[in-house]
């Protein structure tokens, strides 16, 4: 069942395209991690789905419901966390998870309980009576998770909620995400942290200038970005004589003798390789080439392609 779904969603400001013509679905328990430069098009896309900002034309729907028609119903559906959040002064987290409890209308005993288990949800419950303004920016990104999950929202919209964290709340905020999702969650996440969105997302979507450039599972872009082998290869000795040779094998596109520093800290010429197996060839047969031509190898490796690399590549146009 498709929880989030876009056709043709357009947000224009004046003379500016902040979204054009975006089609996009995300199923009942997808972790879908949206990708794109600053201003590419996320936040937009993110702040029309909580029903905040009004598309220009197109349509965006949550489980089925349209936005900006039915909106009413769409809010209980969704939690909204954006990239920083506001409280008001002096307010201690008990208090402010309170407060919002009261505005989904949860009362009594069961706000009790409510409030309770997603204190302990998010690891904060020894921080109830500490002031949200004194909390760490990793733990007021841990409350403000909290908070969106007092009404037991069936879709997560998150844009960048591990921004501007430390190495440990980053950490903290993952295995949290990892929780969510196994309890069922669809989440829709926008971040910088590409290898941390490749650990939790089973879809993503990169967008650029407003466009959707991607949208399919990590092992399809990772598929789609790979440009051909790239390998990494040093010798003991003769390395400009090795590159030479190299460069007339089959299914070799590029050679370039560049200086990488091993674990010793030592610097050694190393051939950079680019091998499109579609022109014929294989790469298995590069170190007999070699060993048959009286070079001794040093490292064969090859470069992986991973979801840095594949952002890359596709947003600067390499991939059509």
């Amino acid at each position: 069942m498709a929880m989030i779904e876009t056709t043709h969603l357009t947000k224009k400001y004046d003379n500016l395209i902040a979204l054009n013509n975006l089609n996009l679905t995300i199923n009942e328990g997808d972790c879908f991690g949206f990708i794109g430069p600053n201003g590419a098009g996320k936040t937009t896309t993110i702040k029309i789905l909580a029903t905040l900002l009004k598309p220009s034309s197109g349509q965006a729907q949550i489980a089925g419901f349209t936005v900006g028609h039915q909106n009413r119903k769409i809010r209980p559906l969704i939690g909204y966390v954006p990239d920083f959040m506001g409280a008001y002064e002096d307010m201690v987290v008990m208090e402010y998870l309170e407060f919002f409890s009261a505005a989904y209308n949860i009362h009594g005993a069961q706000r009790k309980k409510v409030v309770g288990d997603v204190l302990e949800l998010t690891d904060l419950g020894y921080k109830a009576t500490a002031e949200v303004n004194s909390l760490s920016r990793g733990m007021q990104q841990r409350l403000s998770i909290a908070r969106v999950l007092l009404h037991d929202p069936q879709v997560l919209l998150m844009d960048e909620p591990a921004s501007g964290l430390d190495p440990r709340a980053r950490i903290e905020i993952r295995e949290l995400l990892k929780e969510l999702k196994r309890m069922g969650k669809t989440i829709l996440i926008s971040s910088h942290i590409l290898h941390e969105l490749a650990e939790l997302c089973n879809t993503v979507g990169i967008i650029e200038r407003g466009k959707l450039l991607f949208n399919g599972s990590v092992a399809e872009i990772l598929k789609r970005a790979r440009l051909g082998h790239v390998l990494h290869i040093s010798v003991l000795e003769r390395s400009p004589d090795a590159a030479a040779l190299l460069a007339k094998a089959q299914g070799v596109k590029k050679v370039d003798l560049i200086e990488e520093t091993g674990a010793d800290g030592m610097a050694r010429p190393t051939i950079q390789l680019t091998f499109d197996e579609a022109l014929g060839g294989s790469v298995s047969d590069l170190p007999n080439i070699l060993v048959n031509n009286g070079f001794r190898l040093r490292k064969f490796d090859e470069e992986p392609v991973n979801l840095e690399t594949a952002f890359m590549r596709l947003t600067k146009g390499l991939v059509q």
